[in-house]
């Protein structure tokens, strides 16, 4: 009777430390409570009900610098939007080729969607296209989206499909991508060389077309 009264003694106590064990929810939102946590042009990004828009062509920065974290959000386009993620940016004055773009566009008009593939939703923009093309909603209908970066290596899900895998090790041209395609001349430093430590932006109403964002969160990793 003492070895089972004993037993179940341990039982009690492992499920109560398993209980205490549970791993935290390490999500915070990027731009804090009413983008407290956000360098951004007031005339230009508004808030309304948690949905961020843009009238112009300009980017909402989080504060701060990040390095190995997990980005989630919700994106919906209008026809013809053309807009980005924004990571690993050193120079938020100069930020096209200082940083690396995760590329959000509306792949069902014409415009986008008979552009290069590194041009299209999910895409490494100019660098590396994803390896499935229209996983974007069509244009008023919402989307997930998540990267994860971790030093070198980000990866790419949108709607539930990881789309991108990159290793900007490989990228040690300014000028040609390693299957040999151009880089953009806007976009001149090579991957291998660009810090993997800088601000986060979304950016704004690019390509006279709107985009709506909300629920944008980050976790470190």
């Amino acid at each position: 009777m003492k070895l089972i009264q004993f037993s179940l003694l341990m039982v009690f106590i492992c499920f109560c430390l398993l209980s205490q064990a549970k791993p935290k929810n390490n999500w915070k939102p990027l731009f804090g409570a009413d983008l407290n946590l956000a360098k951004y042009d007031k005339s230009c990004w508004t808030v309304e009900n948690g949905v961020l828009t843009a009238s112009e062509d300009k980017v909402i920065w989080g504060v701060g610098d990040y390095e190995n974290f997990s980005l989630d959000l919700e994106f919906k386009t209008a026809v013809g939007t053309n807009s980005g993620v924004i990571v690993y940016c050193t120079d938020p004055e100069n930020w096209i080729p200082n940083s690396v773009e995760i590329q959000i566009a509306d792949d069902y008009c014409v415009k986008w969607g008979t552009a290069r593939k590194d041009w299209q939703c999910g895409a490494i923009f100019g660098h590396l296209a994803a390896n499935q093309q229209k996983v974007v909603k069509k244009p008023g209908e919402w989307n997930r989206m998540g990267v994860t970066c971790k030093g070198k290596i980000i990866e790419v899900v949108l709607n539930g499909r990881k789309i991108t895998t990159m290793d900007m090790n490989k990228w040690t041209s300014g000028k040609l991508n390693p299957d040999g395609s151009e880089i953009p001349s806007w976009l001149p430093k090579p991957f291998a060389e660009l810090p993997t430590k800088g601000m986060i932006g979304l950016q704004g109403k690019h390509a006279d077309a709107t985009i709506w964002f909300r629920n944008v969160k980050i976790k470190q990793l």
